[in-house]
């Protein structure tokens, strides 16, 4: 009986501590500005630019630690002007997914601030210029910095900026007429939901 108090008291200790540990899991949903840089290589594509656009983000986070996480940035597809100068080229709708590697410092009061590496991957479709055409999909690399600010337990204020690298072939005639790096700086602001 004494052996059957205990167990369960241990185990009672264990579900006490589980209890208590915060969730690997953490939401957040962003207001982003995309700030294009607009980069060409060759004069054929001089002035030729895309719009800049504030666009809905949602980031799924998933914490090994109390330091390091993994963060999936997800996105709708978004619809982008080409210019020529101010002289409107046409449009196309890009899908931006950008997985990053997360390490949060833990040592500050109030505010959890982090850094984070990774890779961008960008599907461009519905594209509507005519006499132009851009390729279908981007690889880059991407980088970030942020700060998140507990409300509560479970919520946080969150600012972050990411730069990511995004380029794509412009094709006029079927010729490549070269490349524009779009490699927006984006901003943003956002609340999170710790689970």
């Amino acid at each position: 009986m004494k052996k059957m108090i205990v167990l369960a008291a241990l185990a009672a200790c264990g579900l006490g501590a589980v209890q208590a540990q915060e969730s690997p899991w953490m939401v957040r949903f962003r207001a982003t500005h995309l700030d294009m840089a607009n980069k060409t290589n060759t004069a054929a594509l001089a002035g030729v630019n895309v719009n800049d656009k504030t666009i809905p983000e949602v980031d799924v986070t998933y914490f090994f630690n109390k330091n390091v996480a993994a963060e999936l940035i997800l996105t709708v597809p978004q619809k982008q002007t080409v210019y020529a100068g101010t002289a409107a080229l046409g449009t196309f709708k890009h899908l931006p997914p950008t997985l990053l590697a997360q390490y949060h410092f833990t040592d500050f009061n109030g505010f959890k601030p982090y850094v984070g590496a990774g890779i961008n991957y960008t599907k461009i479709s519905s594209v509507n210029m005519p006499g132009y055409s851009l390729d279908s999909h981007s690889w880059g690399g991407a980088l970030q910095a942020g700060v998140d600010i507990p409300l509560d337990k479970n919520w946080s204020l969150n600012f972050d900026v990411k730069k990511i690298y995004i380029k794509t072939d412009v094709y006029s005639g079927g010729s490549n007429a070269g490349t524009l790096k779009l490699n927006p700086v984006a901003a943003s602001v956002g609340i999170g939901y710790r689970f």
